[in-house]
Parts: structure tokens; sequence; C-alpha cells
């Protein structure tokens, strides 16, 4: 099964992130325009003004899609093409960005602790095995909890929503119509297939 831009449009859509897709990339230009006195633009990493640092958005993007290798069935193909689609639209600036960013730094933080590398870097199997240890296979998911209930809700549940939220990942589970995909009329006038 491929994964469509399409689906992470849909996705979006589901997380209620409809504009900020289209406005991701305007943002990001008025955003660079305004970081041209050698001011660091938002895709970089390093401190916040809280003092916590957050990756840059090369970093989430990789990281996500490592995890992504994981956590999604290996049937899918399209995977980068869907998860950059949604990305630009998870990583518009907002609070949930912040923090993803912010997980994300900390993940990679552990894996290089632990594993000697980035995520990206590592096998399929250590990167199970990581997100394991960190407890993220276990945890409750938690935007304001341990590392292991932000790693669940930040990234692991954020990439499973995504792809449920998805007509084509709605199709591995059954569900025809995800939330935020109208199948038209059509869809309710035959039976499940």
């Amino acid at each position: 099964m491929e994964l469509t831009r399409r689906d992470a449009v849909a996705a979006l859509a589901a997380v209620g992130a409809t504009g900020a897709a289209v406005l991701a990339g305007e943002r990001a230009i008025d955003h660079a325009a305004r970081n041209d006195d050698g001011g660091r633009s938002e895709s970089e990493a390093g401190p916040t003004a809280d003092g916590e640092d957050h990756a840059d958005t090369e970093t989430v993007r990789t990281t996500m899609r490592a995890v992504a290798a994981v956590v999604y069935p290996d049937e899918l193909t399209g995977v980068d093409t869907f998860l950059q689609r949604y990305l630009d639209g998870r990583l518009d600036g907002g609070d949930h960005a912040l923090a993803l960013r912010q997980t994300v730094a900390e993940l990679e933080e552990l894996a290089k602790a632990w594993y000697g590398d980035s995520i990206a870097a590592l096998p399929a199997a250590d990167r199970d095995s990581l997100l394991r240890e960190v407890g993220a296979d276990t945890a409750d998911e938690d935007p304001d909890g341990t590392t292991a209930e932000r790693v669940r809700y930040y990234v692991v549940n954020d990439l499973l929503l995504a792809l449920y939220a998805s007509p084509t990942g709605g199709e591995l589970v059954g569900l025809e119509n995800p939330r935020g995909h109208p199948g038209g009329i059509t869809s309710y006038a035959r039976g499940p297939q």
C-alpha cells in the first residue's frame, strides 16, 4: 500500500492542522526573511527561551522517519513523502511543534548515550530496542510527563495517528473513511469489503 501526500493532508485535517500545512511554507519564508540579520531561525537546534534544547527541523524529520520504519507496517511504501508533508503541518512553530522538537532532542541524546549514534544511523532492531528501553511501548501518553510518556505522545502516537487517520492507513485496519476523509455517498451505499 502506498501512502501519498493526499493521505498526509487527510491526516493533518484529522489532527486539526488543515491550514497549517499550507501556511508552513509561507511562515518559513517569512521567518527566514526576518532572520536575514544573522539571527537564528526556528529550524536551527539549540536552547529555547526556557533553556531547554530542541532538535532542528531536519533532525526531527530524520528521527520521525527512522521511528516510522519501526512502528509502521512493512508493506507501506511512500512513507518518506507522506511524513515530509505531514511534518510540514506539524512543525508549524506552535506549542506542539516545540514540544516535539524537545522530545526528539531528548530521544536523540539517549540514542547517542546508549547506542553511540543517532537514531537514523541505528539498525531497525536497535531503534526498536531504544524505544522499548525508553519505555515508549508501555508508557501512557502524557505531553507533560516523563521522557517515556512524552516519547509515546509526541513521537510514537503522533506517527500512528498520522498513519491511521489517513485513507490508506485507515484501510489497513478496516476504516474506509477515517476522520477528516469523507468518502462520499457511494462508500455508505456499499457493504464492507
